[in-house]
């Protein structure tokens, strides 16, 4: 019982030293959990822990919702008036416009980048594998969708092609090679929601519209760092993932509104809210790590673009 106290104490903190020690916890947690394994004799001991942390990721979750309530009054369930709503978030939406990225294009030094890659790689999440829990028993129209948005991330079909592997690569060119302990907690909060909104079914539609609220904001960022790393001189092979990112999350931003957002809402008005909390929990989580990147960076101290 002290262990699971400790951990529903601290899951509910957005700040400060509990916030950043259950975050690495979980993050630990989930790295175990997630890969494949043969199975152990421990498998009840296994059991309870699932329980504890699920308990306590699902206490940090909630509070975030009970955080981001306000950004939420304003929801329309009305299907088209919704997906007007949800676009709308890339300009008004947690973090849009965040002078980190037009510094990180114009400005940063080589070192800079570096540090800046190392935090995004560690909260990286892997959009397939979110994306591949999400679909789990979704309509067919969404469904599908989904279908063709992860076979994009799979290379289709090509291992080269695969957009995991392609941030590896760059990964791999910068020797970085981090963990939940050597990065921001902002960062590793990201990706731990991530994670808990796909896992959890309850959370299911709050994490389509994570997904597709990354899908939506992410091109101008990736085209800011791409432009940053070709001014630095880093080839053009190693800066892909970036590059295709600027390019392609366009086209699956349109199809995931019209073919997965727009069909869920109009099968249920009632899923407008949930989808809707869960674009914003995502960029509330981004929004943070922007801010704290700053200031480790000693960039330019703006939320926002004018």
């Amino acid at each position: 019982m002290d262990r699971l106290s400790s951990l529903t104490d601290h899951a509910d903190h957005l700040e400060g030293a509990a916030f950043e020690d259950f975050q690495r916890s979980l993050a630990a947690y989930n790295a175990r959990r997630l890969d494949p394994s043969t199975g152990s004799t421990l498998w009840k001991e296994d059991l309870c822990t699932e329980g504890e942390f699920a308990l306590a990721e699902s206490l940090y979750i909630e509070a975030v919702r009970e955080k981001v309530a306000p950004l939420l009054a304003d929801v329309p369930d009305d299907p088209v008036a919704f997906i007007d709503w949800y676009e709308d978030l890339q300009i008004k939406g947690p973090g849009q416009g965040d002078q980190l990225f037009p510094w990180l294009e114009q400005s940063c030094t080589i070192e800079q980048m570096k540090w800046f890659l190392f935090q995004e790689v560690a909260g990286e999440a892997g959009f397939e594998d979110l994306l591949a829990l999400t679909q789990v028993k979704m309509s067919i129209r969404p469904k599908l969708e989904m279908a063709r948005n992860y076979w994009d991330e799979m290379g289709r079909g090509r291992e080269k092609g695969m957009h995991g592997p392609l941030l590896q690569r760059l990964s791999d060119y910068f020797d970085l090679h981090p963990t939940a302990v050597d990065v921001v907690p902002e960062s590793v909060a990201l990706g731990n929601a991530m994670i808990a909104l796909a896992r959890h079914r309850r959370y299911a539609f709050q994490s389509v519209g994570a997904l597709g609220v990354i899908e939506m904001t992410a091109p101008w960022r990736a085209d800011c760092v791409n432009k940053g790393l070709k001014r630095l001189r880093i080839p053009t092979r190693k800066r892909l993932y970036f590059a295709v990112h600027a390019v392609l999350d366009v086209k699956h931003s349109e199809e995931w509104n019209r073919e997965v957002l727009l069909p869920l809402v109009k099968e249920d008005p009632a899923r407008a809210r949930p989808i809707a909390e869960g674009a914003i929990i995502r960029l509330w989580h981004g929004q943070r790590c922007f801010e704290r990147y700053r200031r480790e960076l000693g960039c330019a101290d703006q939320k926002q673009a004018a």
